[in-house]
C-alpha cells in the first residue's frame, strides 16, 4: 500500500526548479511561511519547554519535514538548530531541495520518499505535514504512518484546506483563475479536508488534538494572520498519547 499520488508528484516536480523564487510560482508559499513558523515554533517552545532566546534553541530535537519541497520549512528549523529530515515523493524537489541546502551550509537529511517507506524505528520529536495531506493517497494510512514514527509525547502539525464552498471560491477560483497565484489544477477541492475529519481520524489512530487554527489572508496588509476562522487554511497540533 502507498500514499504517493503519481499525477501529483508529477505536477509538483514541473515545478521544482521554482520553489526559490519568491516571486515565482511558490510566491504564495514564502508569504504563507511566516505565519506556519512562528505557530509551530510557539507550540514546540512550550511543548518541550524551550528557551527561544537561545541561538540554537531545537538543537537535539529530531524533525522529520513530510513533503518537504524545496525545503522551506525544513531550512528554517535547521537554522534553529533542530536535527531535520525531509523526505518527498518527488525525486526532482529532493535533488533542488540537497543542492540549496548545501549552499547555504545547513546538514539537512533529505530523502526520495513517502512516510511508509521509512523505518519506523527512527522516531522523530516532531512531525511537520503541511500543505501535503490534501495531495496524498489513502489518508488513513498516512496518519497512520505519521503516528508509527512520532515519539510518544511528541508533536505533529497538519495544515491544510478545508471542504467548503468559501474555499472553493478562494484556494481555487480566487488563488488559482484570478489572482494566479498557483497553477491552475494545483488544488481537487474534493481532497480538501473537514476539520472534523481530520480531528476523528487523528482521534482514531491516539493522537490528541490540542489546537486547531485557522490562517487568513489580510489582503489590505498583505501578509497572513491566524484566525479562529477555520473555513479555508487551517493547521492542527495534535500530540502523540
Amino acid at each position: 500500500m502507498t500514499t504517493i499520488n503519481k499525477e501529483e508528484i508529477q505536477k509538483f516536480s514541473k515545478l521544482a526548479d521554482e520553489w526559490w523564487d519568491i516571486k515565482g510560482k511558490f510566491k504564495p508559499l514564502h508569504m504563507f511561511n511566516p505565519i506556519r513558523i512562528e505557530y509551530i515554533l510557539e507550540k514546540i517552545t512550550n511543548h518541550f519547554k524551550l528557551d527561544n532566546n537561545k541561538k540554537n534553541f531545537l538543537k537535539d530535537l529530531e524533525i522529520l519535514d513530510i513533503g518537504c519541497g524545496g525545503g522551506l520549512i525544513s531550512e528554517p528549523m535547521a537554522r534553529l538548530g533542530g536535527k531535520v529530515t525531509g523526505i518527498d515523493a518527488s525525486q526532482k524537489n529532493i535533488k533542488v531541495a540537497s543542492l540549496h541546502s548545501k549552499k547555504n551550509n545547513l546538514s539537512i537529511n533529505y530523502l526520495n520518499k513517502s512516510p511508509e517507506q521509512l523505518n519506523e524505528k527512527e522516531k522523530f520529536d516532531i512531525i511537520l505535514n503541511l500543505e501535503i495531506v490534501e495531495h496524498v493517497d489513502n489518508l488513513d494510512l498516512y496518519l497512520q504512518s505519521c503516528y508509527n514514527l512520532l515519539k510518544k509525547d511528541g508533536l505533529m502539525f497538519t495544515a491544510t484546506i478545508n471542504r467548503t464552498f468559501i474555499s472553493y471560491v478562494k484556494a481555487i477560483i480566487g488563488a488559482e483563475y484570478i489572482l494566479r497565484w498557483l497553477p491552475i489544477g494545483t488544488h481537487d477541492w474534493n481532497k480538501f479536508v473537514k476539520p472534523e475529519e481530520l480531528e476523528k481520524i487523528l482521534s482514531d489512530k491516539k493522537f490528541t488534538t490540542s489546537d486547531v487554527r485557522g490562517l487568513d489572508f489580510n489582503p489590505v496588509m498583505n501578509k497572513w494572520r491566524r484566525s479562529n476562522n477555520l473555513s479555508v487554511n487551517y493547521i492542527v497540533c495534535s500530540l502523540k498519547n
